[in-house]
């Protein structure tokens, strides 16, 4: 049996494998080492299974997850989510739909300190839900702007999607962090739009609030934020600079907002329990996710199926940003079925090497592929954002959610347009850093 039909197998496997259920981690590694004996051999399979394992788990640079999970456990404990949400409220309170723009602002600023996207949709959900209802808020509106605000965690730095593609691609994760600066604004900026437009088409859906803010309140609100700004500044400063590299960024931003913690007498057993358990627990399954895209990835390449289909796309006579749109199609098809990482770990080992033969720059598609990773955080059916919120506002159907969200997908879309004409808006920062 040649190589390609083994592989085409392989795959066809994994996807009966995946409807069976079976957790992608070790679905990927299972098919990986059949592949690998198949092609090779026992004796080379076993070592490659094993040596994959010791050598994800043990590699230095991998403590940055962890350590960019602390970061958002410690901010929370901090409480730094409110103040971010009385900051921006004072802000933007007289705005059409006011408290929903203030809500993505302050997702916003949680996602300079946190990577984990369902975390924020959790931290501001507790915090912004129960204001938008106080002030008449219709639950579609509320729900789906903070559905929408939590992916921002995955594209603004420090974020878990840039390093799990880091890890995957072997591009430079600090370069990945500083390149969703920009984007991420950008795309903060667009969801406030949507916010705006929406009510301006239907007032119904959020009262104008009728408290006045003068200046000198919003000037002194400002307070709410340093926080957020110091650790921001401290990390992403350091990185951008080279003082210090990704995983001693992530040992100084969650040192930094541990000391927060300390001095606003927040910190508790129960705290500092909760947040390691919390890093532990994503750490491992992100850890096992990348050893079982790594064995899969020897197998795809024993097989020759990413050459042979880079080759064959390379020929195709159709630009190369036809083949950009049906991956980000695929990418948004696939989002509604499997979770972000996952998702990434599954379509690597076959796009990116695509994406390398089309002369794309991989930063930019770092970018982008994390971007529509987004997407699938909102969309039905495991849209995890989603399910987040349906657990903190018990009383809205899962459904309105949905449909509260699906607005903001737009936004998705019409930033990764944007972002492919103006490819500098991903690659300006980066391009300013040195190796």
């Amino acid at each position: 049996m040649d190589p390609i039909t083994v592989g085409v197998l392989g795959t066809v496997l994994l996807m009966v494998l995946l409807l069976m259920g079976m957790p992608i981690a070790f679905m990927m590694m299972l098919v990986g080492f059949l592949g690998i004996w198949k092609l090779s051999a026992l004796t080379a399979a076993l070592p490659i299974v094993a040596q994959t394992l010791y050598g994800v788990t043990s590699h230095y640079p991998y403590t940055i997850i962890p350590l960019f999970i602390i970061m958002g456990s410690f901010a929370g404990a901090a409480g730094i989510t409110r103040e971010l949400y009385v900051t921006f409220d004072k802000w933007f309170r007289r705005l059409p739909g006011g408290l929903g723009v203030a809500t993505i602002a302050a997702c916003a600023g949680f996602a300079a300190v946190s990577g984990s996207s369902v975390a924020a949709a959790a931290a501001m959900g507790n915090v912004a839900l129960p204001e938008m209802r106080r002030f008449g808020y219709a639950p579609r509106l509320a729900t789906g702007v903070v559905a929408a605000g939590g992916t921002l965690s995955f594209l603004i730095p420090p974020s878990l999607g840039f390093v799990v593609y880091g890890m995957l691609t072997e591009q430079s994760i600090g370069k990945l962090l500083i390149s969703g600066i920009l984007p991420g604004l950008l795309l903060a900026a667009a969801y406030a739009a949507v916010v705006i437009g929406w009510v301006k088409i239907n007032p119904s859906l959020a009262p104008a609030s009728p408290e006045k803010v003068t200046f000198r309140e919003k000037i002194v609100a400002l307070k709410g934020i340093w926080e957020t700004a110091l650790v921001f500044f401290i990390v992403m400063g350091g990185i951008y600079l080279g003082f210090i590299n990704p995983t001693e960024a992530g040992a100084v931003g969650a040192f930094a907002l541990f000391i927060i913690v300390m001095l606003k007498g927040r910190l508790t057993w129960r705290a500092i329990v909760s947040c390691l358990l919390e890093a532990t627990r994503i750490t491992v399954m992100v850890l096992f996710l990348v050893a079982g895209a790594t064995v899969f990835s020897y197998f795809l390449a024993l097989s020759t199926i990413p050459t042979t289909v880079s080759a064959w796309i390379a020929g195709l006579e159709v630009s190369r940003y036809v083949i950009l749109a049906i991956i980000i199609v695929i990418y948004f098809i696939l989002g509604c079925f499997l979770d972000s990482v996952s998702m990434m770990v599954l379509t690597l080992p076959v796009v990116f090497p695509v994406i390398v033969s089309l002369h794309f720059h991989p930063i930019w598609f770092g970018v982008v592929a994390v971007l529509m990773m987004e997407a699938g955080l909102i969309t039905p059916p495991v849209g995890l954002n989603v399910y987040t919120l349906a657990g903190i506002a018990k009383d809205v159907p899962m459904a309105e959610i949905f449909k509260g969200a699906t607005p903001f997908l737009v936004s998705i879309i019409v930033t990764a347009v944007v972002l492919t004409i103006f490819p500098k808006i991903a690659l300006y920062l980066p391009s300013l850093m040195g190796r």
